[in-house]
């Protein structure tokens, strides 16, 4: 009997042992013709086992990378597709260059920078007038998510001409619902004015139905009527 601690290690788990004998098979074949057929069979069997692998773009090519690489890339074969190399299996990837982007008002963010360099260099007039519309809503905008009060329209022109040195200036009023905190409600009071006012309409509460029911049995105002 075998166990796994004598086994030698399985290259992709995903596929078994049973495929990992078969491609160590293929490498004692020594008919190149035979071992081609074979490892198209081997090949057709691993996308059997492996059906998702169908959904996935070029899924052959990569059965054809994953048979080299559980055969330790000693297996001679023809391929479709380029054959992989360990080289380039373990190659790291270049590193992605961090964006660094230095806003010279934080408080506005850089893509507003990047909106208001390309107002500047607009010729058009009423698309320079609609980028400084636009502009100056978006200042307004960012500062009522920060800040609970209203911010007047001559604050907003006067950052917005220090920004651009006076070269834009917006003509419409830009409206922005403004913060207004909601009053905290008590907790418990809708109901005890409900349950007040159900006694009012009751008559006095549990008092006044006892006393129809005393009434009724002790022959009141209702009383039962005797033939």
């Amino acid at each position: 009997m075998e166990y796994n601690t004598t086994r030698n290690h399985l290259e992709i788990r995903e596929y078994g042992r049973h495929i990992q004998k078969m491609i160590e098979h293929l490498l004692t074949i020594e008919d190149r013709e035979r071992r081609q057929k074979q490892a198209y069979v081997v090949i057709e069997l691993m996308g059997v086992l492996n059906p998702h692998l169908k959904n996935v773009e070029d899924f052959r090519h990569k059965l054809w990378d994953h048979l080299f690489l559980i055969s330790n890339f000693k297996l001679d074969v023809d391929s479709p597709y380029p054959i992989p190399t360990p080289e380039k299996l373990r190659a790291k990837p270049d590193p992605l260059p961090y964006p660094k982007r230095y806003p010279r008002y934080s408080h506005l963010g850089k893509n507003l920078e990047l909106v208001i360099d390309k107002a500047l260099s607009e010729e058009d007039a009423a698309k320079r007038q609609g980028f400084a519309n636009a502009i100056a809503y978006y200042m307004k905008l960012a500062y009522n998510n920060w800040h609970k009060d209203t911010i007047h329209d001559d604050a907003i022109q006067s950052e917005l001409n220090s920004i651009t040195k006076g070269q834009l200036e917006f003509t419409n009023t830009p409206y922005v619902k403004a913060y207004r905190p909601q009053p905290e409600r008590e907790r418990g009071g809708y109901g005890r004015q409900q349950r007040g006012k159900f006694q009012q309409r009751g008559g006095g509460g549990n008092g006044g139905r006892n006393d129809g029911r005393n009434d009724k049995r002790g022959g009141g105002k209702f009383g039962k009527k005797r033939y």
